[in-house]
């Protein structure tokens, strides 16, 4: 293989595993700048990956090529609904924030896999038919070098999810929902008191990491896994907080750090291919995403400040 054919194969591969990651990871990062803790997004993603995987296998005969970018929006409903039970557990009960994530984490799997034994009568689901594949940009793919590497037989959600992580940046930092979202998540007394609803606010944050979140699970569901099962989610949400706080909760910054962790996840994948690291026994390539992980956690999690109202209830009268 020729370097620019490893270099496109790894960053191929890097874009396929960031795309769950970068679209969960911007949904933590709308919720935590309301000051609502999302630990639930893995069970969120869950959820989002189970209702893709089924609304692909139900409806292929009728939307064929377009059914897994409409299982995407599927997964990214259904993310909204789960996040809505978070919404009011945190926000209009005031529920521990921790707690609420946890139990969703918990009942996510459970749920899908009870689900699918009631319908298809089995612990998982069939393969699907359409799967989110690979594609050439027309015209972009003829470049000589960058063309192999960016724009032939790539992942398209991919570069969907880099403007989708520019989007959020300019709406949390350019405009004027962004602005008051930040602030109840700062200090939500100040922001009250000039007339910001901040159960609005903070319903809003959460629904989109919901809706994100969702969107992320029904991704990896329909490009990596291929079916829906009690493992197919393991670990990733919280790579995604993970990346979410590497990013220092911008979305920029939770973009390239997704891109990292994708990355790390690849080469469990690829690295047989590649010269040297094919040498390193697999299981060390297998750990090695979740290793980083913690390794960002302890490195960067007393260090990196988020929000400062992030994970404290919001009571009216005081």
């Amino acid at each position: 293989m020729t370097l620019v054919g490893i270099i496109a194969l790894i960053v191929t591969s890097t874009l396929v595993y960031s795309t769950p990651l970068i679209l969960t990871a911007l949904g933590g990062t709308f919720s935590e700048r309301s000051g609502i803790v999302n630990v639930g997004l893995e069970g969120i993603m869950v959820m989002g990956a189970f209702s893709a995987v089924v609304f692909n296998l139900e409806m292929a005969d009728t939307f064929q090529a377009w059914t897994p970018w409409l299982a995407i929006l599927v997964g990214g409903a259904v993310g909204v609904l789960f996040s809505l039970l978070h919404a009011v557990a945190t926000i209009t009960f005031r529920a521990d924030h921790i707690i609420s994530g946890t139990v969703i984490n918990l009942m996510a799997p459970a749920l899908g896999v009870f689900l699918i034994k009631v319908w298809y009568q089995k612990g998982q689901t069939d393969n699907i038919q359409y799967n989110l594949g690979y594609y050439s940009f027309p015209g972009l793919d003829k470049l000589p070098v960058l063309g192999q590497i960016f724009f032939k037989n790539t992942f398209l959600p991919a570069y969907l999810a880099v403007v989708i992580a520019i989007v959020a940046w300019f709406v949390l930092y350019k405009t004027r929902f962004g602005l008051r979202l930040r602030s109840v998540g700062e200090n939500p007394q100040a922001a009250d008191t000039l007339g910001i609803n901040v159960y609005k606010f903070r319903y809003a944050g959460v629904l989109i990491s919901g809706l994100l979140g969702g969107m992320g699970g029904a991704v990896f569901a329909q490009a990596i896994s291929g079916n829906f099962s009690a493992g197919t989610i393991v670990g990733q949400g919280f790579i995604s907080m993970a990346a979410m706080i590497f990013g220092k909760w911008n979305p920029i910054g939770a973009l390239g750090a997704a891109l990292f962790f994708g990355f790390a996840q690849s080469l469990s994948i690829i690295g047989a291919q590649l010269p040297v690291i094919s040498s390193i026994p697999p299981v060390l390539l297998q750990i090695a995403p979740y290793l980083i992980t913690i390794i960002v956690l302890v490195a960067f999690l007393g260090k990196a400040s988020g929000p400062k109202a992030n994970g404290r209830n919001y009571i009216k009268s005081k």
